[in-house]
């Protein structure tokens, strides 16, 4: 047996007691999770779901949303998870394009799921135990045969730069991430992590996630991200890590009145989502003095965490995203596919048995994602002599002004030292007289002032001329998905349409 369950059975087995899931007032044995997912296999059975069905979760972070995940699994079934934040008709674009038999959905999120007629409604105590829901099905106690090609899961990607494609995640795929980051974390049965990313993004199912299930640790699970209670709990339970997009972390550093919580049982915080900016690298260890900041590096088509940054190395690699987990290769390729020499920037690309073999439904974009069994990630990047990897940019986020590349990240790097500015992303918008101008977007902490004047005195300073912003725009907030990433698609055209108008 092969089935995410299989973990979770063997450590009910030999340590029953053992504590391996806090959702709010929930404290959940490992003997008590395995009883809790065999009942909610029961219930997808009871609803005609068998081995190789899609089931969909459209749900925010819960026990049951974990329960639901493993009793897919036990039975063969493969998982969707949904971004809750998306309109009914990308929901509907979602259901249809990959097949879904059945949704899970929370009453609160119920107007999302349009009109899709299969659909079980979560409600609040149902969120605590899955084992509401199953009431009157019999209990899956055996599971499924499963091979290692076999799908366990569909990620519909963020669609940043354009409609979204569902990745396929195959056991092989997923145990290998697992095996990866056990190794390279050092997860072990003594570990708490928090998970305040929403689980169906890879960065809090993957990075990693349910992972420590397989170590035998606890996961303690957040519904929502609130700064507050992400610093109670890493000081009420005692939480070793935890997985946090950039915008999230910002958010903790800015928080009134933090230094009164003990942090001191915190070893790691995870960045993802975007490069995170080194002045809030360097500010970490005014919150987390007894932890480490891990900049990584990876994406959903990868099931997350590729590169990781190493212990000791933060400061002198530091504006690097690490070097690769033990199971990945990567190299840096140009356009036609030609492996870069170190400090060349170019096209990073993956290989490994952690990276999907391609979409779901779509052999065209699957084809060109390849360079033969390398992945092409889309993003720009180098690595250094040392095999460390720094990113420059997405592919489709460079600037083309006066007949120059400007990568969007190195002007946004350097508009982070300004004092004022809390955030910031650079994009290009059309320009009769240079093709593309550099557009800065910057949101200033409360209080502060910034003129174009300043902003160009302070990239002159450090950016070539023609990388410098030719206009500086004032936002209250950045355009964002849920992982924290900027969307630079959604900037660019709110922002040309003003320019037509």
């Amino acid at each position: 047996m092969i089935a995410l369950s299989a973990a979770v059975g063997y450590h009910a087995r030999v340590s029953p007691d053992r504590l391996a899931l806090i959702y709010g007032r929930e404290r959940v044995s490992y003997a008590a999770l395995f009883e809790r997912l065999q009942a909610a296999a029961g219930l997808l059975a009871a609803r005609g779901i068998a081995k190789g069905d899609i089931v969909a979760v459209l749900m925010k972070n819960s026990a049951a949303f974990i329960e639901l995940a493993l009793a897919a699994s036990h039975i063969g079934a493969i998982l969707l998870p949904i971004n809750f934040r998306l309109a009914a008709e990308e929901v509907g674009y979602i259901l249809e394009h990959a097949g879904a038999k059945l949704l899970f959905v929370d009453e609160e999120l119920l107007a999302s799921a349009g009109g899709f007629a299969a659909k079980v409604s979560v409600d609040a105590a149902a969120q605590s135990d899955s084992r509401l829901l199953a009431q009157g099905a019999q209990p899956a106690t055996r599971g499924a045969a499963l091979a290692s090609g076999d799908l366990f899961r569909l990620m519909y990607t963020s669609g940043t730069t354009d409609r979204p494609k569902g990745v396929i995640h195959s056991y092989e795929n997923y145990y290998w991430k697992c095996l990866d980051h056990i190794v390279t974390l050092g997860l072990s049965a003594s570990d708490r992590l928090l998970v305040v990313g929403p689980l169906y993004h890879a960065g809090a199912f993957d990075l990693p996630g349910l992972a420590l299930l397989l170590a035998g640790g606890t996961l303690c699970v957040l519904r929502d991200f609130e700064p507050d209670a992400v610093l109670e709990l890493i000081q009420a339970e005692r939480i070793s890590g935890v997985w946090m997009a950039p915008v999230m972390l910002n958010r903790l550093l800015a928080l009134p009145g933090r230094e009164r919580y003990d942090l001191s049982s915190l070893r790691w915080v995870i960045g993802g989502g975007e490069r995170t900016p080194e002045e809030r690298i360097r500010e970490f260890s005014s919150l987390f003095r007894h932890g480490r900041y891990i900049d990584a590096y990876g994406l959903t088509e990868s099931c997350s965490g590729d590169t990781l940054m190493e212990a000791g190395m933060e400061i002198a690699k530091i504006g690097s995203t690490g070097r690769a987990v033990p199971h990945v290769g990567i190299q840096i390729r140009d356009d036609a596919g030609r492996v870069l020499a170190p400090g060349e920037p170019g096209e990073i690309c993956l290989r490994g048995p952690k990276i999907t073999k391609g979409y779901w439904r779509d052999p065209q974009k699957t084809a060109a994602s390849f360079f033969g069994d390398w992945f092409r990630t889309g993003d720009i990047g180098y690595l250094d002599q040392d095999g460390f990897l720094f990113l420059t940019d997405r592919k489709k986020d460079m600037i083309l002004s006066g007949g120059e590349n400007v990568a969007s990240s190195e002007v946004e790097r350097v508009i982070y030292r300004l004092a004022q500015v809390s955030e910031a992303a650079v994009v290009g918008l059309p320009d009769a007289q240079w093709g593309e101008r550099v557009v800065a977007v910057v949101v200033l902490k409360a209080g502060a002032q910034l003129t174009r004047a300043e902003l160009e005195l302070h990239c002159r300073e450090h950016l070539a001329g023609f990388k410098i912003p030719r206009q500086l725009i004032m936002r209250e907030s950045l355009p964002r998905n849920p992982s924290g990433k900027v969307l630079k698609r959604v900037l660019r055209d709110e922002l040309a349409a003003k320019d037509k108008t």
